[in-house]
Formats: structure tokens, sequence, C-alpha cells
């Protein structure tokens, strides 16, 4: 298989998962982060270190963003330094952060209009064992030649890579499911609960249900992990309720009622006012426990 030189903007969690995976799969490896511990921990994988987005761009036919909010895209892309000083046609960005559609098809706009760069929006399902594994779940927006052209950095990171439609469909796409997981991960906390009420092991409840119709992933994953009160990091509850923000900001503007994700979202707000924002979604076990005064 061809390497591929490919720049990765963000080395979060997401990211460096990102880049351990293409790194695995025999790509050269660009990256930028402004913490530059990060940064060198990928260097050790094999990564090269670049000193700003635009040196990362330059050396590279894809840049991928993995970032927080799409001011920080916006200033990754667009500010001094970015992407855009970069750019030029042929080459691809693709848009793994997850951030509002209307953002996401305005900077499309703007970046193929100034430097005919074009702009994949790729959020993801899966977080970093699914990018580790390759076994991503990918909701693309943008045009069917720039999908095709993105599936071959794709093709190492996901076994799920949907088109939806133009620009900005792919991060409408990521809203609806976040707002599939932020439910569930709350029906699992309570069903945790509730189990443990009854004296029932909750850790057993995903085989019990396995093939019936409350069986989902979210249990299957997440049930036992809950139950023990294992806190290891797997994606943080405020970049949850940034999406799940951007979600009911959506849904106002077209006039959406979501009266039970509305419940949730307000969870979520009080797990970051109680400073668990920055930790797993299963700390909201801390709230159903009433623990969450000392923290």
């Amino acid at each position: 298989m061809t390497q591929m030189k490919i720049a990765v903007v963000g080395a979060g969690i997401m990211g460096s998962a990102i880049v351990t995976r293409l790194l695995e799969t025999g790509n050269r490896i660009s990256v930028f982060d402004l913490d530059k511990s990060k940064v060198g921990a990928l260097v050790d994988k094999g990564a090269v270190a670049a000193a700003s987005a635009a040196e990362a761009a330059a050396a590279s036919d894809y840049v991928i963003l993995s970032l927080n909010h799409a001011d920080i895209v916006r200033a990754a892309v667009f500010g001094r330094d970015g992407v855009a000083v970069a750019a030029k046609p042929g080459k691809l960005l693709i848009d793994m952060s997850s951030i509002d559609p209307k953002g996401t098809a305005e900077m499309a706009a703007k970046l193929a209009y100034e430097t005919g760069m074009k702009w994949l929006d790729c959020p993801l399902s899966g977080g970093a064992p699914g990018a580790l594994s390759g076994r991503l779940t990918i909701m693309a927006g943008g045009t069917t030649e720039d999908f095709e052209q993105g599936r071959a950095v794709m093709q190492h990171l996901c076994a799920n890579y949907t088109l939806m439609g133009p620009s900005g469909a792919g991060q409408t796409t990521k809203l609806i499911n976040q707002l599939f997981c932020a439910v569930a991960f709350q029906a699992v906390a309570e069903a945790v609960k509730l189990a443990e009420a009854g004296g029932v092991d909750p850790a057993i409840i995903p085989q019990a249900l396995a093939g019936g119709r409350a069986d989902n992933r979210i249990m299957q994953e997440f049930m036992a992990k809950f139950a023990a009160r294992d806190y290891t990091p797997t994606g943080r509850i405020d970049n949850m309720l940034k999406d799940l923000d951007s979600l009911q900001a959506f849904a106002l503007k077209t006039k959406t009622p979501l009266p039970m994700t509305g419940q949730v979202v307000e969870i979520h707000r009080l797990l970051c006012a109680a400073g668990l924002g920055p930790r797993d979604s299963a700390e909201m076990m801390r709230l159903l426990d009433g623990k969450t005064a000392s923290f």
C-alpha cells in the first residue's frame, strides 16, 4: 500500500489515537499541537513534529483536524501560520472535529474560494478505541469527489464511512449521534443504580439483554465500566456538553422539540458545574451516588 503524507493538527485523546493508527498503517505523519509534550509522545512513535499548522500542511497531501471547538478550528485553518497558508488545489482538509454545521459550511466555502483546497467534514463515533482499531464510524459532508478522495485516508481509520450530503451534513449527523449517545449514557447509569438496588449484578445485564430490543453498543461497552466506577478516560463530559449545546442551538433554530434530550443536557451541565467536565462519562455515576460535593 502506498505511503501517504498526512498532517494531523490536534494531538489530544482523539488526535493522538488517529496519529498512532495512521503510523501503524504505514503512513508519514506530520503533527502539530500547541502542547509540545503531546507532540513529543507521538514523535517517539514515528511522527514528525511541525512548528505550525501551516508547516504540517505544507509537508502533506491531506490535513486532518482533531480539535475541540469551531473557534479553534477557524484559528488553525485561517489564523496566522494556519493551514490556509500552505493550502492549494488538490489537497484535502478532513475535519474530524465536532463543530456546528453552519460554521463548517462557511469555512469550507471560504477555504475553497481563497485557496482551491477542499474541505470534507468527517466527525466520528467510536472514540479513541475505535480509531486505534480502525473501526470508527465516519459521517461525512462534502462533494462525492471529495468523499472519494478522503477514502484513501479513512480506510485506515474506519469501518463505516458514509456520505450524508453537502458540507455540514456530516456535522448535522454527528449531532444526532450525540443525542443517541448522551441519552444512552444516562440510561446506562440509571440502569446500573436500579440493578444494584434490586440486588442484580449490573455487569451481567448486557449479557442478559444481548439480542433483545434493549440491546445497544453503549450498554455492551460501558455498563460494566459504570458499574465498576471505572473512570478511565475514554471521552470528556465537557466535550459532550459542547456537542449537546450545539444540538440545542440547532434544534432551537429549526424549532425541533427535544424534551428528553433537554433533561440530559442539564445533567451534563450539573456534572460540569461539579468540576467533572474534563473527566469520563462514567463520572455521572458520582452524581447518582451523591458523591459530587467533593469535586
